[in-house]
């Protein structure tokens, strides 16, 4: 087996992505890797040719990326306080195209993301963060599913 040295974690606040990052926080610790957590809010629809006079996107869009550090920075403080080897970013973009950038850029040892385990026509229609990354990326991966209710 390969040293695994840093793992990406991805993260969207969900009960799904908070599963997937106990794997990956349990893994960071056990192997001494570095954990790399990741946001992505997903690129809107450019609606500025759009007359909406009581809404500047500009303003909404700086919101929505300080409202995602700020619950990311608590997130960490709030999960990671006795770990110190890790790093986190907010990005904006298309969710698994960033997420494939991160892990390259990082060069990292392995992904760790969440499923929403849509099925039927929201998948048709939206696809799978995690399966797009699944399909796309150079290193191994872990999908986490939320463990099912008995």
């Amino acid at each position: 087996m390969e040293k695994i040295e840093k793992i990406l974690v991805a993260h969207d606040f969900s009960e799904n992505s908070e599963h997937a990052f106990n794997y990956a926080y349990t893994l960071a610790k056990n192997f001494n890797a570095r954990l790399i957590l990741i946001h992505v809010i997903h690129e809107a629809l450019d609606l500025r040719g759009f007359y909406v006079p009581h809404i500047s996107f500009d303003v909404l869009d700086k919101e929505i990326e300080e409202s995602a550090k700020q619950m990311m920075e608590k997130f960490c403080q709030s999960h990671l306080r006795d770990f110190p080897n890790y790093e986190s970013s907010v990005v904006i973009g298309v969710p698994y195209l960033e997420i494939l950038k991160k892990a390259k850029e990082e060069n990292v040892s392995m992904i760790v993301m969440g499923t929403q385990g849509l099925t039927g026509v929201a998948h048709l229609l939206f696809g799978s963060t995690a399966e797009r990354v699944l399909r796309n990326a150079k290193c191994p991966i872990l999908v986490v599913n939320l463990p099912q209710a008995e």
